[in-house]
């Protein structure tokens, strides 16, 4: 399960150097992705070439009635993800990056507000989730472009959370994520994972449970138990 992540730590400028979003592409911090939200994104036009996006989370098959069919959509698991109908030709052709620096999940209290983690790379690089994308077609011609975020099991390090996980790129499998042409053998080979030890984690303040807040409260620390509270 993939529900929030965060694009909040580098500057617009070292994420423009890092992946090829392009100058036209609005680029801005976020704290607080949300189902629903334009999220920017790395995809290839019809001649391989990488272009920057702004995509809507939730990804909305052509043949969908309706857009909001998107909002239950807004991740794919590895395990069946060549095979759903709603899924298979995008994962076949309309592959895409979702740029990221980290995303949440919570652990479950035995009372009170679920206690959110944020999770990021160990090192505290940039990333790029593997993501599939499509194009739906309104009845009066307008077009919405929506992508979905692929999760697999979680690694030890994040089981105690939740048993799924977003699937973290390795960079050096982020243009053959993007190429039509990778064998589908190699594909399933890049979604194995961030692993264990390469997972840095901290709880953060519960500010980030409302999805209607995006500013730096959603990473500070948590508040301090009330008394008597031990976690």
């Amino acid at each position: 399960m993939c529900g929030r992540y965060s694009l909040a730590g580098a500057d617009p400028f070292d994420i423009r150097a890092r992946f090829p979003v392009g100058a036209e592409v609005q680029v801005r911090r976020r704290f607080n992705v949300a189902p629903g939200d334009d999220v920017l994104a790395v995809d290839a036009d019809r001649d391989g070439a990488p272009r920057g996006e702004l995509l809507r989370w939730g990804l909305v098959p052509p043949w969908a009635s309706v857009p909001r069919m998107g909002l239950s959509m807004i991740n794919a698991r590895v395990e069946t993800v060549a095979e759903r109908p709603a899924f298979r030709r995008a994962f076949e052709r309309w592959r895409c990056l979702i740029v990221a620096d980290g995303f949440y999940e919570w652990l479950r209290a035995a009372s009170g507000p679920k206690r959110p983690f944020h999770i990021a790379r160990a090192d505290g690089a940039l990333f790029a989730f593997a993501g599939l994308w499509s194009i739906w077609q309104a009845p009066d011609g307008s077009k919405l472009r929506t992508c979905t975020i692929l999760t697999t099991a979680a690694n030890a390090a994040i089981a105690p959370l939740h048993d799924r996980m977003p699937v973290i790129l390795e960079p050096e499998h982020e243009a053959a994520w993007l190429d039509p042409a990778t064998p589908r053998s190699q594909l399933h080979e890049m979604l194995a994972g961030l692993p264990p030890g390469a997972t840095a984690m901290v709880e953060v303040s519960t500010a980030v449970n409302d999805a209607r807040r995006d500013g730096p409260e959603c990473l500070s620390p948590p508040s301090p138990p009330s008394q008597g509270e031990l976690f």
